[in-house]
């Protein structure tokens, strides 16, 4: 084991983060990580303080094939799974391809009510030369066909990546030399990040534009022009914000900052088992109210909502938690 592999590990097993060590030492957290990252080496002042701050000998932390069985209040610490430059590799190019296929997923679940819109819209505007009952019987039977693929591709990949769920719920070490590469990559990713979702944000907001503009039209067809309008912009900007979110979060995955520190981690386990029971109580609720009052138009208003609600929920958790 390298020297930057020792204060890692000696950081962890007394429960430090690295603005904690960073502190004790006078120094940048940004000094800690380097250290800890093989990017550069700590002075000898440094490595004298590292000894009496960890109660261990220099002779440990500046000779790799020195080991010793001591740690400070933590004797049993258990022995934590490393992740090795070969997986962090493939764990990254698998979340990629996440960051293509599971906004694709939830854009066809947005969009997948246009077709009866489009459709029932029409009928009743007396541009189609069918039945509204039928018309909007066909466009329900394609909305189920769009959300069938929509989901079914997103359960397909979800086994697929399922291999690496275990970086996002247990506590994780970095083999050498991962860290340091992760961290240029995070930074490289840091701009097309912000402005990913920027225009995400700004689409959802345009979006409305068309939508409002239409409600003041007395003209039903118009209003489900606007509203289909408003969802295309709406899924160009989840499926933008969605796409720079999971390719961040592999990074703050391996690093295990942001929404992945062991406390979150904590937190994430419980919102998980709440997620199951809300969402299927949601959908019940939805395809319910929609089916008796057949005013589908109007009943996609509750996603939105208990979107927010569940934020509001997943963030009272996290809170908890702290």
């Amino acid at each position: 084991m390298i020297l930057g592999e020792k204060i890692m590990e000696l950081r962890k097993r007394n429960g430090w983060s690295q603005e904690e060590l960073a502190g004790k030492l006078n120094v940048s957290r940004q000094s800690v990580s380097k250290w800890e990252s093989a990017m550069s080496v700590p002075e000898l002042d440094k490595i004298l303080q590292l000894s009496d701050i960890f109660e261990v000998s220099t002779d440990y932390l500046l000779k790799d094939d020195k080991e010793e069985d001591y740690v400070p209040g933590n004797p049993e610490t258990p022995s934590v799974r490393k992740v090795t430059m070969e997986e962090a590799q493939d764990f990254i190019k698998v979340r990629k391809e996440a960051s293509l296929r599971i906004p694709a997923g939830i854009v066809g679940c947005i969009l997948s009510p246009v077709p009866l819109f489009l459709l029932e819209g029409m009928a009743e505007a007396g541009r189609l030369r069918v039945s509204e009952d039928l018309a909007c019987g066909i466009g329900f039977t394609l909305l189920l066909l769009i959300v069938a693929v929509s989901v079914g591709g997103l359960i397909v990949f979800g086994i697929k990546f399922g291999k690496y769920e275990w970086l996002e719920k247990e506590e994780f070490e970095l083999a050498y030399g991962i860290a340091g590469m992760v961290k240029e990559r995070s930074e490289a990713e840091a701009a097309p990040f912000a402005r990913k979702v920027a225009v995400g944000v700004g689409l959802c907001i345009l979006g409305a534009i068309p939508f409002l503009l239409s409600s003041a039209a007395d003209n039903d067809l118009a209003y489900v022009v606007g509203l289909v309008i408003l969802l295309f912009f709406v899924a160009a900007g989840v499926f933008l914000m969605v796409n720079a979110g999971l390719k961040k979060g592999a990074y703050d995955q391996l690093l295990q900052e942001g929404d992945y520190t062991k406390e979150k981690k904590e937190a994430n386990k419980v919102i998980d088992r709440i997620a199951v029971v809300y969402w299927c109580v949601v959908t019940a609720v939805y395809v319910g109210w929609s089916f008796l009052t057949r005013n589908w138009h109007s009943t996609w208003i509750l996603w939105p909502v208990a979107g927010i609600l569940f934020g509001a929920i997943a963030g009272v958790v996290k809170m908890g938690q702290k």
